[in-house]
Formats: structure tokens, C-alpha cells, sequence
């Protein structure tokens, strides 16, 4: 118990780490305006910060290997507050380019220390607990941080959110330095190593699914708040609602494909989650006239989408579970990979087409995801079949 505390202390760290990520999507339109650039180009915001995370995070925890634990995680936090300086202070949308790709490094640290900390805090039989406490504070900041910070931008300047952010950074590397003991690290496995696991046909295949679905994902939620303004240019105050509906979803959807995949499998579940997706981008490609629609539409599309997360990774270590923190982290990657490759996508359709473009672009990446696992799973019930 009393160990307890420093969880969930790590949980609300987690929180605002996160509300860093994710607050920015709320108020794009808003910084594009300040920095006197397109929505477009303001999206690729979100691509520099997914690149600093998926490729600057592996470096640095090779890097820093024989630090202990809780200094990798006040190395975290000080990039961190380095990233938030630098976008409260420095001018011009180049350094704020910058700022992201430095946050992006410092988020993807945090997360892997504080998930390997939280664990070590917490009694034996209690890890998973202890690693959701932490997993749940990012998926907070998900739902509250994108809706507060289109709140904050709206009333006040969009830097404000960062502002609050930068403080409780601080005070989170007073309270980490005061209370978390020095625990040593696990042993560090060499990049190479990690990719070596690239060779497995099956992970490398299941890892193009998760790059592509998260295309698909970037490509809407990077610029939903543009999207939504185009599609219902009465309702500004209301997007904020939306917004927060849209991350309600997103939480159940997390719960939901754990229960799906213990009910109807994890294959069907990935099959299910990826046909709702695509099939909600088509409507929403044709169907955008009828705001309610829209609005219920979007609903649907997000809890599928993240019904999709969990059942893949529950997958991936199915497939190794020899080297489950290996496949996890590499998936992780391609997470963040997809997310940057689907903010420009994005960004060259906004750009070039029309916001309303989005969803049907979207659509194919996420159709594409489902052929590419289609033909995986059929290779696999071939294989399995031949071996009996």
C-alpha cells in the first residue's frame, strides 16, 4: 500500500504528459492562425512530434541503458519542460517544429519508464493493475486533454494549456526526485536485435496492419477539429462537446475490444473493428450534409478504432511471446510511425483537395489494412491446415 500513492502519482504525471500529445488536435486551426500558416501545414505539427517519438525513443533508451530508472525518467521530464520552453518562448513556426519533435522524445521516454516503474512499485500480482493506472492517465488525456485545450484556445491564447503544462512539469520533477527510488534498469536490448524481429514474416506483416489503420486514424484526427468547423460552421461551441464525446468512445472502445476478443476471438474482432472503420469513413464521405449523422458516425469510427489497439497488441504477443516487450515496442513504433505518415497524407489533402477529402483517404488506408490482414490470416489457417 504504500507504494500506492507514487502510482497514481505517476498516473497524473501521465496525464499531463499526454495532454501535451494530445491538446494540440483540438486547437489547430487556432495555432495555424498564429503562426500565420495553413491548417495544413499546422498538421504536420502532429508528424514531427510522432517521428521524435517512434525514432528519438529507442535511441535514447539505448543511450541511457545504465542510467537507473528514476533518473531516465527526470531525463524525460526535463526534455520535456525543454520542448515546453521552447514553444512558449521561441517565435516562428520553425521552432515550434522543433518544440514537437523535442516533446515527441521526451513523451515516448516517459511512457516506457514510467510503465517499467509503475510495475516495480507495485506488489507482486499487481503489475497489469499498476501499468492500466498509468495507461489510463494517457487515455484521460486523450478524452479531457483535446476538449480542454479547444476550450482554453477558444477563450484564452492556445500557448495557455502549455503554460499549465510547463508548471506541473516542474513540480512533477520536484515530486519524482523526492519520491521515487533508484531502481535499476532492465537490460537494454541493441536496436538491432529489436528489428531482427522484422524477419518473422507474420509480426512483420501484423505490423503493416497496425501502420495502415493508424494512417487511417491520423489522417481523420489530425485535423477533425478543421473538419468538423467545415462541416457544422454554426456550431463552434459545440465542437468541444464532440470532441469529448469522440474520446468517451475511445475509452470504451479500449475496453471493448478486450471483451470481444475473449468472446469472438482476437482475429474477428481486428476483422470486425477495421470493416466498422472503413465503412464509417465511407458514409462519412457521402453523408456529411446531416450533422447529427456526422457526430454519431465519428462515434462509431473512434470506438473502433480503438477497439482495434488492445486486440493487436494482444495479438502481437500471441505470435512471439518469447520477446512480448520487444513486439509491444516495435508495434508502438509503428503506431507513431502511421501517425506521422497520416498527418501528411493528410496535410497534402487539405492542401490540395478539400478538408472533406479525409475521411474517403482514410477510408482506403484502412481498407488496405484489412486486405493485408485478410491475406495474412488466410496464409495462417493454410499453414495451420497443412501442418495437421
Amino acid at each position: 500500500m504504500k507504494n500506492t500513492w507514487k502510482i497514481y502519482m505517476l498516473t497524473l504525471i501521465s496525464f499531463f504528459v499526454g495532454t501535451s500529445q494530445f491538446s494540440i488536435v483540438g486547437m489547430l486551426d487556432k495555432i495555424a492562425a498564429s503562426v500565420g500558416v495553413s491548417v495544413a501545414t499546422a498538421g504536420q505539427l502532429i508528424t514531427v512530434f510522432a517521428l521524435g517519438n517512434a525514432i528519438g525513443t529507442p535511441i535514447v533508451m539505448v543511450a541511457t541503458a545504465k542510467m537507473n530508472q528514476r533518473k531516465q525518467l527526470l531525463l524525460a521530464l526535463v526534455i520535456i519542460s525543454l520542448g515546453i520552453v521552447s514553444t512558449l518562448a521561441l517565435p516562428g513556426f520553425g521552432f515550434l517544429m522543433a518544440s514537437r519533435v523535442v516533446l515527441g522524445v521526451g513523451t515516448g521516454v516517459f511512457v516506457v519508464t514510467a510503465y517499467a516503474i509503475a510495475a516495480k512499485l507495485a506488489p507482486p500480482g499487481r503489475q497489469g493493475g499498476a501499468m492500466s493506472n498509468v495507461a489510463m492517465g494517457f487515455s484521460s488525456s486523450l478524452v479531457f486533454g483535446v476538449p480542454i485545450g479547444r476550450v482554453v484556445a477558444a477563450a484564452y491564447d492556445w500557448k495557455t494549456i502549455f503554460w499549465v503544462i510547463g508548471l506541473f512539469s516542474l513540480l512533477a520533477i520536484f515530486a519524482v526526485a523526492r519520491t521515487i527510488p533508484a531502481m535499476e534498469g532492465e537490460a537494454s536490448v541493441p536496436l538491432g536485435k529489436r528489428l531482427a524481429l522484422l524477419k518473422n514474416p507474420r509480426i512483420a506483416v501484423t505490423l503493416c496492419v497496425t501502420f495502415f489503420v493508424f494512417i487511417g486514424f491520423s489522417i481523420v484526427d489530425t485535423y477533425i477539429t478543421p473538419y468538423l468547423a467545415t462541416v457544422m460552421p454554426r456550431m463552434e461551441r459545440e465542437i468541444s462537446v464532440i470532441l469529448f464525446a469522440m474520446g468517451i468512445a475511445s475509452l470504451i472502445g479500449s475496453r471493448l475490444g478486450g471483451f470481444l476478443a475473449d468472446r469472438i476471438g482476437t482475429v474477428r474482432t481486428l476483422v470486425c473493428s477495421m470493416a466498422v472503420q472503413a465503412l464509417a469513413l465511407v458514409f462519412l464521405s457521402v453523408g456529411s450534409g446531416w450533422v447529427i449523422v456526422t457526430i454519431l458516425l465519428l462515434i462509431i469510427w473512434e470506438l473502433a478504432c480503438w477497439t482495434f489497439g488492445p486486440t493487436q497488441n494482444f495479438n502481437l504477443i500471441s505470435l512471439a511471446p518469447e520477446a512480448s516487450g520487444i513486439v509491444l515496442s516495435l508495434n508502438s513504433s509503428f503506431v507513431q510511425l502511421g501517425f506521422a505518415a497520416g498527418a501528411g497524407i493528410g496535410g497534402i489533402a487539405v492542401g490540395g483537395l478539400s478538408i472533406m477529402a479525409i475521411t474517403w483517404i482514410s477510408a482506403v488506408s484502412v481498407a488496405l489494412a484489412a486486405v493485408v490482414a485478410a491475406v495474412s490470416f488466410g496464409h495462417v489457417r493454410s499453414f495451420s491446415s497443412a501442418q495437421r
